[in-house]
């Protein structure tokens, strides 16, 4: 009797990890959602419900802002399943202005980056024990307008940023994501465990809600059809099923109408009318060493 894959998703209660979530139940899966808030997780799990009715959910909390909170999770999670087939690093925030957790760091930095790479470390021997498996992580398009990146100083940097500022710190964390990638799939080559990330393109999907008239400009973008998440949702699909990803390591998947600087063109339409495949061509810097272990977080 086959038995349902196990998926874990971050970000699940919004905009692509909330449609990724409904489409991965359609599909048979098994899900861990990882969410901050039990209103928002417990709405989902219905919908869900609706969508695929039967679906195995399971609700795990935690806010990814806080590295001590993402360790006790991805602990948690690692003692209920006895395999994981599918990790999927989707939470992300864009902040306008600048916040610092509690624990000292930037909250770009700690939930775009930091947080995806401490759960991935924690999960890594039980994905490698599932193969074939997968992780995915969700970097973004601004990756490529970063400007200078100093790795080093930017994961502790916690200087104010004006809101046009805003981007260029977002898109620094998303490189790193990128360059994450490219390291561990390295590393995982040859375990049977994809790697990859991918780059949606711009979609309304609330990480923006800081902004002053945000509902109103996501209200107006979703009647005009502008940035429907459901493009953006193939990039996902992409990222964890399509079967050449199987054999690739550390790929950047990202919409072919948008050319992602620095990424060589791979050959457009060829799996996926939306998508095309290239390695991210910057040769990023090594990354310093957080207290943890060090295996998926050196860059090379």
């Amino acid at each position: 009797m086959e038995t349902q894959p196990v998926v874990v998703i971050t970000g699940a209660t919004n905009g692509l990890g909330r449609l990724a979530a409904l489409d991965l139940a359609r599909g048979g899966a098994q899900l861990g959602l990882v969410a901050r808030s039990p209103q928002k997780a417990d709405a989902l799990r219905r919908e869900i419900e609706q969508a695929a009715p039967g679906t195995p959910v399971d609700v795990f909390r935690a806010d990814l802002s806080l590295l001590a909170d993402v360790a006790r999770v991805g602990r948690q999670i690692d003692a209920h399943y006895p395999r994981i087939d599918v990790l999927i690093n989707n939470a992300g925030v864009h902040a306008f202005s600048q916040r610092v957790t509690s624990e000292g760091f930037a909250e770009m930095t700690a939930v775009n980056y930091l947080a995806p790479w401490l759960l991935t470390d924690i999960l890594r021997d039980k994905i490698t024990a599932s193969t074939p498996a997968r992780i995915v992580t969700v970097a973004s398009q601004s990756s490529g307008h970063t400007g200078e990146l100093n790795v080093r100083q930017d994961l502790v940097d916690t200087a104010d940023y004006t809101r046009r500022e805003s981007s260029t710190v977002y898109g620094r964390t998303k490189l790193m994501d990128i360059m994450f990638t490219q390291e561990l799939g390295r590393q995982l080559a040859g375990t049977g465990v994809a790697v990859t990330c991918c780059a949606p393109g711009f979609n309304v999907t609330g990480l923006g809600r800081d902004l002053p008239l945000a509902g109103a400009l996501e209200k107006i973008l979703t009647v005009l059809h502008v940035g429907d998440p459901r493009h953006g949702c193939r990039d996902h699909r992409a990222a964890r099923d399509r079967p050449r990803l199987r054999r690739q390591h550390g790929r950047l998947l990202r919409r072919q109408d948008r050319r992602a600087p620095g990424v060589p063109g791979g050959r457009p339409g060829r799996d996926d009318p939306a998508c095309s495949v290239g390695r991210h061509g910057r040769t990023p810097p090594r990354h310093p060493a957080p207290q943890r272990r060090v295996r998926c977080g050196s860059g090379s």
